[in-house]
């Protein structure tokens, strides 16, 4: 069995089935959305690169942007829960199958990294006097960023699953020591850190016992990051559903626990529950989180409500993802609860939710005081449009899709 050829067929097998919803993507109007973002942010950036503020963060703005895109690793395997049977007989070539995810998964990420920190180098060497060349700077980056792929990969093989946690902890510490270190500190006392650094972290990840190949965990990363690009096509177009990670999130399990026990809530239990434990609950929380971060950031200024309506509009995107969970269950439909219960209970959780990360996002802009009391006025009315109208818009789409079927 060629091995290579099996990888290349299962890659293309996949991305065969996306290419037909990318059409309805592009007619939704989200390409016209990002050009005309891209054209007002460079309009921005330009303006903001030539004056720039006294005392400005220049080394932590690096460090938030940076940290995170070295960090983020992630692998495309294409393994099936049939392969632990019919592939396992290979199970000591399959460094052939896997050396192309591997690759790939480094290639990809370290051009996104370099996209951003490209951007990023304008600003940075004319706010920071003392600024890295840019040469070594790309060097570092792409050392890192190869470092930290390989830990990651090395997570994915080991036995147990507490020491995975643990190393990726230990991983994420030790990156975002190593990009201070290297902003922060003179080049020759950095350098010889990083390379400490990087010595005792390989060393260290020898010491946990690994898979040769950890089959069922690659088989759930591969669900995960299949099911991740076919709810990002479900924002525009219908598409097969695909399973998801669920997490207990012990810590929030009581969400929603004291709701009535009445067929009135029942589908807002349900709804809440789910939401806790999926992945968009941890994808909104990181966007309410950005969003603050950078509506504080540009507050006061008109660009910082274009800032904060984006993200409120990915959130609701995010959101109204929800409507969508359970939609092909078959207790759901024996259950008596009718479809006008179940449309107004979800589209109700999801507008408070989508309330709430809004005031979240607009506090923040609080920071610009009272000469910025106007553009934070306008941002909050126009917060407030964007919740309505995200709200209606879902509320039509759901009815249209009952009468079509």
């Amino acid at each position: 069995m060629d091995l290579k050829l099996l990888w290349k067929q299962r890659r293309t097998g996949f991305w065969n089935g996306i290419l037909p919803y990318l059409g309805y993507v592009i007619q939704s109007g989200v390409a016209m959305v990002f050009l005309f973002l891209v054209i007002a942010f460079s309009a921005w950036y330009t303006s903001f690169v030539q004056n720039i503020p006294a005392e400005f963060p220049i080394r932590w703005i690096a460090l938030l942007l940076l940290a995170p895109l070295v960090l983020f690793s992630s692998y495309r395997t294409y393994l099936l829960p049939a392969d632990i049977v019919f592939l396992r007989p290979q199970e000591y070539r399959m460094q052939e199958y896997l050396k192309n995810s591997f690759a790939r998964g480094i290639i990809y990420k370290s051009l996104g990294l370099l996209l951003v920190f490209v951007t990023l180098w304008p600003l940075y060497v004319r706010a920071d006097l003392d600024a890295r060349p840019f040469g070594w700077f790309i060097v570092f980056l792409l050392l890192w960023k190869g470092l930290s792929s390989y830990g990651a990969w090395q997570e994915l093989r080991m036995v147990q699953v507490g020491a995975a946690r643990g190393y990726r902890l230990l991983r994420w510490a030790l990156a975002v020591l190593a990009i201070a270190a290297w902003l922060w500190q003179p080049p020759q006392r950095s350098v010889w850190f990083l390379l400490l650094l990087a010595v005792v972290y390989i060393v260290a990840l020898r010491i946990p016992v690994k898979h040769r190949v950890a089959w069922e965990r690659l088989i759930q990363v591969e669900q995960g990051q299949a099911g991740r690009v076919m709810r990002t096509l479900g924002w525009f177009v219908d598409v097969p559903s695909s399973g998801q990670k669920v997490s207990s999130r012990r810590w929030l399990s009581k969400w929603g626990s004291g709701l009535p026990w009445n067929a009135g809530k029942a589908y807002r239990y349900l709804i809440t529950k789910t939401f806790i434990r999926t992945e968009v609950f941890s994808i909104v929380l990181r966007l309410i989180v950005l969003g603050m971060l950078l509506s504080w950031w540009t507050a006061g200024s008109y660009f910082g409500v274009g800032v904060y309506l984006f993200f409120l509009l990915l959130a609701g995107v995010q959101l109204g993802a929800m409507r969508r969970s359970h939609s092909e269950s078959f207790w759901i439909m024996i259950y008596p609860i009718s479809g006008e219960s179940r449309r107004s209970q979800v589209l109700g959780f999801i507008f408070h939710l989508h309330a709430l990360a809004a005031l979240l996002m607009w506090l923040p802009m609080l920071a610009a005081g009272a000469s910025g009391l106007t553009v934070t006025g306008v941002a909050l009315i126009l917060g407030i449009l964007v919740i309505v109208i995200m709200r209606r818009s879902q509320g039509n789409k759901w009815l249209k899709e009952e009468e079509d079927e």
